[in-house]
């Protein structure tokens, strides 16, 4: 059985209401949601993330704050508004995008690389303050877009408050899955779940069951000490009728 819990990020529905979407994650089974704070609980607005975290509370569903401050682009005051909705969402953990959005890690020079890594840093401190733990996304065209560069930038932010999450790139081969958690499988909080190929056409979760199950059995012991959750991001044409069949399918692969 694996030690990660299914969830659920909210980027999935985005136009579908809170409530309902808290009603879908009851009818599966979930047991954490990831709010987006570019749809569902905004950035700085803290009296929708306190309504958002009620429901989630009676529910009994676990909160995660998938925020989209990158960076350096964004600043300390910027994520710092970030951090009190997540606060009041009742959040533990924050995610962030490491770097300026759509922007190859390539194209980086090594001071662009050190002023992001300090940023980082800076708010993982801030963010211990707050008991609210920083996870950086796992994205193409970010500085996590290759584990090289991720593993880089971990250890350059050396901070034991930030952490990785890891998704596979669209299509990405499931050898080349397990060379990239076995060496930045460590660092690593929690995972997106879903099943693309190359084109980013979606398919549903059965199809790519086995890769799955095997990557969460293959992934090592991380320094990560909390729950960790397994979460679906992005089902095949935004149907909670496939929402649901990924969830019941996601719920197979981590009690096998």
């Amino acid at each position: 059985m694996s030690d990660f819990e299914p969830g659920l990020c909210t980027v999935t529905f985005r136009s579908l209401p809170p409530e309902r979407i808290v009603e879908l994650a009851r009818r599966a089974r979930l047991k954490a949601i990831e709010w987006a704070g570019d749809a569902h609980v905004p950035s700085g607005d803290t009296s929708v993330a306190r309504i958002v975290g009620h429901l989630c509370e009676r529910a009994g569903l676990k909160t995660s704050y998938g925020s989209y401050v990158a960076p350096p682009t964004d600043d300390l005051p910027e994520f710092m508004r970030a951090v009190e909705s997540a606060v009041a969402l009742g959040a533990t953990n924050i995610r962030i995008w490491p770097g300026t959005r759509r922007r190859d890690s390539k194209d980086y020079s090594a001071g662009e690389r050190r002023a992001a890594a300090d940023a980082i840093r800076d708010m993982g401190a801030e963010a211990a303050r707050q008991d609210v733990t920083v996870s950086l996304e796992y994205h193409p065209q970010s500085l996590t877009d290759t584990t090289e560069s991720a593993s880089r930038l971990i250890e350059a932010i050396a901070h034991d408050n930030v952490y990785l999450y890891w998704q596979p790139r669209p299509g990405l081969p499931l050898d080349e899955a397990l060379s990239e958690i076995a060496r930045i499988g460590h660092h690593v909080s929690h995972v997106h779940v879903f099943a693309w190929d190359r084109e980013r056409n979606r398919f549903p979760l059965a199809s790519a069951a086995d890769d799955w199950r095997t990557i969460l059995a293959a992934l090592p012991a991380s320094r990560w000490t909390g729950r960790r959750f397994a979460m679906l991001e992005f089902v095949a044409n935004d149907d909670p009728e496939a929402f649901l069949a990924d969830a019941e399918t996601l719920g197979q692969i981590l009690t096998d």
